[in-house]
């Protein structure tokens, strides 16, 4: 048996972040990040829409990028102290994994992390709240999806949290929020959501449920990411749209190892963070070459190629095809080819390689992957991936 899960309520369009006045409850706690929701008004807009609904509103603000377990402590004590029905996080997918997070703390004030990084571990939710999200940038989908990204700054290493119980009760996906969004980030959260849905097509766990998601979402990022990239505000649109697709296809099939890999690397260089939008695109055409020697990946990765109109005849020829055009998007979007171009330092990588290793093989991605991996091969292929040089095994 396999099971299908999304927030009950999907809102989209220009405007609808209003929705929020609908909500019904007598508080809500909006957990926000770093500053840019307030600075375009959108902080103020969810307070009054709250407000109007009858409640009383606390505000959680400065949420990291990749944000950390003392950050998800900190909130769930205001929001035990609080007492919200109502959890609601406005922005990108940091304050929405934080505030997903905190909502277990929230309600289970003894759980440990250690045992929510169990996937699909979590005590039963809503006993006290219920979730609402509204996503600021086009990739992560956090909003429809059962996972969280917490890093440990202690140990360098993020970890995904997966459980049905923390798909948001209500997304909220609003074009709006994300028409000021820098080119940069653009680019970046692009490549996530092109990510997701590949990875979901190929998942173990993909089904009929979840492969016309990933297909139409693979389909609008190529077609609307450069034009998005370029400024394009209906492009912007449509691309806040397929990011939320992908989610819903990934939520459901699970990923693989390309975010296993960014998930243990994203923190682990002295040299500075890898954004994780950003990992996913340069890992993304190895992996495929990678798990392509497995003959039904390679049968799923034609059919990716050849829906999309891509030029190719044979399963090689179409994979082939595949992975020219994501390059070519790094390429375009102006994102490194490998580690080595990113700026990680060659001794450090080195040293570094055999522990990242292990702990993408042991990350909770890995085991939705078409092909097995094994720390000797995610070494080798972490490799290819910093040298830029071929995947032939």
């Amino acid at each position: 048996m396999s099971r299908f899960t999304l927030p009950r309520d999907i809102y989209h369009g220009k405007g609808s972040l209003a929705e929020l006045k609908n909500l019904k409850g007598k508080k809500a706690i909006l957990v926000v990040g770093g500053g840019s929701m307030k600075r375009q008004g959108f902080l103020d807009k969810a307070v009054s829409y709250l407000q109007e609904a009858g409640m009383e509103v606390q505000v959680f603000e400065g949420v990291e990028p990749d944000p950390s377990v003392e950050t998800v402590i900190k909130g769930a004590e205001m929001m035990r102290a609080f007492e919200p029905d109502w959890i609601v996080s406005m922005g990108g997918g940091s304050p929405i994994d934080a505030a997903k997070a905190m909502w277990a703390f929230y309600e289970y004030p003894d759980v440990t992390f250690e045992s929510l990084c169990i996937p699909f571990n979590f005590p039963e939710l809503r006993q006290k709240a219920k979730f609402a999200a509204i996503p600021s940038t086009s990739g992560t989908a956090t909003e429809v999806t059962a996972f969280s990204v917490i890093t440990n700054y202690q140990t360098g290493v993020k970890y995904p949290l997966a459980d049905f119980n923390i798909t948001p009760d209500v997304a909220i996906v609003d074009p709006d929020l994300v028409q000021a969004l820098p080119a940069k980030q653009v680019a970046y959260t692009g490549m996530d959501a092109l990510t997701h849905a590949v990875e979901a097509y190929v998942s173990t766990l993909s089904g009929p449920f979840t492969d016309p998601l990933a297909l139409q979402a693979i389909e609008m990022v190529l077609d609307y990411l450069p034009a998005s990239y370029n400024g394009n505000q209906t492009a912007r649109e449509q691309m806040h749209y397929a990011q939320c697709l992908a989610g819903m296809a990934f939520s459901n099939a699970l990923l693989g190892i390309v975010h296993s890999m960014a998930h243990k690397t994203g923190a682990a260089f002295s040299t500075g963070h890898i954004p994780h939008g950003c990992a996913n695109a340069i890992y993304l055409p190895y992996v495929i070459r990678y798990n392509a020697k497995d003959p039904i990946a390679a049968g799923r990765y034609a059919e990716i190629a050849r829906r999309m109109g891509l030029a190719g005849t044979s399963q090689q020829s179409l994979i082939n095809s595949l992975c020219e055009k994501i390059s070519a998007f790094n390429k375009a979007l102006q994102i490194p080819a490998t580690l080595q171009e990113f700026g990680i330092q060659e001794s450090e990588f080195k040293e570094k390689l055999s522990s990242i290793a292990e702990l993408a093989v042991g990350d909770a991605c890995t085991g939705s992957n078409p092909r097995a991996v094994t720390p000797a091969e995610m070494e080798r292929l972490l490799t290819c991936t910093y040298y830029g040089t071929e995947v032939d095994f």
